[in-house]
């Protein structure tokens, strides 16, 4: 998997993958919110990491206006999409964070993608956006990119010493009891700390249980691909 060569896309104005990756993204003279409005192409403002194979289009904190300028516009869906045009056939893959509530930059991130990964915390309030979610996905089908597929579901923060773990896989499995990932993402101290050093988890401790979970879940996900 060394040669995978992958892209970063996150489109929230917190920018926490690209904190966590380590760039400084409230000094940043560019950003995704600059590509969208036309001053900047993707390819200008694509950062490296310390990983040879990832690369990071960063968001910053002028996001946050685009939910609001892009309603003026007429392809106000496809403007991702058409952003990523320009790039798309330099990478394997190229991974769209989205943000979790259901407006316009997330609809942009679903019309824009091939396949969706859902990860789902191991908590009460996860399964309650999840309906809606089901149904945002179901509009964008309906109505803009019939070939939209749900890669999967990841269960995050998994605990199976507790009863609520138990409870979401049970509620999980009713929505997609073929599309459950068998890997899951424990909870792990090395997890929550790695982002306030600016690294991933796989730079900050790769021998940790949350890296080789992460490493798991890329090898399933490359199998499915194959």
């Amino acid at each position: 998997m060394t040669g995978v060569q992958t892209c970063a896309l996150p489109i929230y104005p917190q920018a926490n993958a690209s904190s966590g990756l380590g760039i400084d993204f409230q000094n940043l003279s560019s950003g995704l919110y600059e590509v969208m409005i036309g001053d900047y192409n993707l390819s200008d403002i694509i950062h490296p990491t310390v990983h040879q194979t990832l690369r990071l289009a960063p968001a910053n904190q002028n996001l946050a206006a685009a939910n609001i300028e892009l309603v003026a516009h007429d392809d106000r869906e496809f403007k991702l999409l058409n952003i990523i045009k320009e790039v798309k056939n330099h990478y394997d893959y190229i991974i769209i964070d989205s943000p979790p509530s259901l407006g316009i930059l997330t609809i942009n991130g679903l019309v824009a993608a091939d396949e969706i990964l859902i990860p789902v915390q191991c908590e009460y309030y996860s399964l309650e956006g999840l309906g809606q979610l089901l149904n945002t996905i179901q509009l964008v089908k309906e109505n803009i990119k019939p070939n939209l597929q749900i890669l999967g579901a990841l269960m995050t923060m998994y605990d199976d010493k507790h009863k609520l773990t138990r409870e979401v896989f049970n509620e999980l499995y009713r929505y997609f009891p073929n599309r459950i990932f068998r890997t899951v993402i424990p909870r792990n101290i090395r997890l929550a700390e790695a982002p306030s050093y600016g690294r991933s988890i796989l730079a900050y401790d790769k021998k940790s249980k949350g890296a080789r979970a992460y490493e798991k879940l890329a090898r399933e996900i490359v199998m499915l691909e194959e």
